[in-house]
């Protein structure tokens, strides 16, 4: 079976192709992304202009043609932060059906926490025990921890790289009033989720990372694949933490030169660097595994469960 998966996220609209059945690795056919950064698109009440809904329609149109040209046997389409808290987001989501024939889906916070994790415990097996997840969107920050396929906890934080970009680190390069800003913001905020939601959970055997922007740092960091196994390398705090200051000192349009950093994400990573470290930092992490399955990987599992009678996860089965 061929599958179709359009994500339209806050900093792109990612189309991935894939041929899977029931028991089988999702093996990739076709990807592409069309870049948005919609957060740069927000008027001041909240909602996406005119610009920013007709560069997601015209994205959107060519994922669409490309699915077309390719063929499908079903083609599964998602939204998420940017389009979910947008002021008129239902308007959006209406524009984008009545004039690309597509209809979204659009998943909450907790949902991409839920269905991220999936992909994860997939990719590592359950020998990986109890999971600590941190995954970085363009406008949100999930974290998640269980031991099964669908963590036990969960929680979505208005922390993604290209949000926390535009409301701290305007400025290229940004301030170190502005980092500081962002670090003292990041902090408080996890350590209240911390406090609130996992306090008291098992120490988890492992801590992983996914999401392009945590996979941008781990290669820049860490340095690419494994030659002999495709792993990714490991991204540690004090790696992460020697590199802050060469990012700080780059505007982004020298920042996407640098290994595993691309064009797209070059303008905000030095801030999901600052909110990434956080986060270690307050969740007492040293070293974090790198998952290269994420979202649209669960999505796709998620389907083929359903197919094979296993079941969809109940909390999400209805989004």
């Amino acid at each position: 079976m061929r599958l179709g998966v359009i994500d339209v996220g806050s900093n792109t609209v990612h189309l991935l192709v894939v041929d899977a059945h029931p028991g089988a690795s999702p093996n990739p056919y076709h990807s592409q992304r069309s870049t948005l950064r919609l957060m740069r698109y927000l008027d001041d009440d909240g909602a996406i202009t005119e610009e920013g809904v007709t560069r997601i329609i015209a994205a959107i149109a060519e994922a669409v043609a490309t699915v077309q040209e390719i063929g499908v046997d079903d083609l599964l389409a998602t939204a998420t932060s940017a389009i979910r808290e947008a002021a008129n987001g239902e308007e959006v989501l209406a524009r984008i059906e009545g004039e690309t024939g597509l209809r979204l889906d659009v998943l909450s916070g907790e949902d991409e926490a839920r269905i991220t994790m999936l992909a994860v415990r997939r990719w590592l097996g359950w020998s990986a025990g109890e999971i600590l997840l941190f995954d970085i969107g363009g406008g949100s920050f999930e974290i998640a921890q269980g031991a099964d396929e669908y963590p036990d906890v969960q929680v979505s934080l208005p922390l993604g790289a290209g949000r926390s970009t535009i409301m701290y680190l305007p400025e290229d390069p940004p301030t170190a009033e502005g980092i500081s800003r962002l670090r003292a913001h990041a902090r408080a905020e996890f350590t209240q989720a911390r406090n609130e939601f996992f306090k008291g959970r098992p120490k988890p055997k492992r801590v992983v990372g996914t999401s392009k922007t945590i996979r941008s740092l781990a290669r820049l960091i860490g340095g690419p694949p494994d030659p002999a196994t495709g792993d990714l390398a490991e991204l540690h705090y004090a790696g992460l933490r020697e590199w802050e200051p060469t990012l700080r000192d780059m505007p982004g349009s020298v920042r996407e030169y640098l290994p595993g950093i691309t064009p797209e994400r070059g303008y905000q990573i030095m801030a999901g660097a600052v909110v990434l470290r956080t986060a270690m930092k307050v969740f007492d992490v040293s070293t974090l595994t790198i998952s290269p399955w994420a979202l649209r990987e669960g999505i796709v599992l998620r389907y083929i469960d359903a197919l094979d009678g296993r079941g969809t996860d109940p909390v999400t089965e209805d989004s």
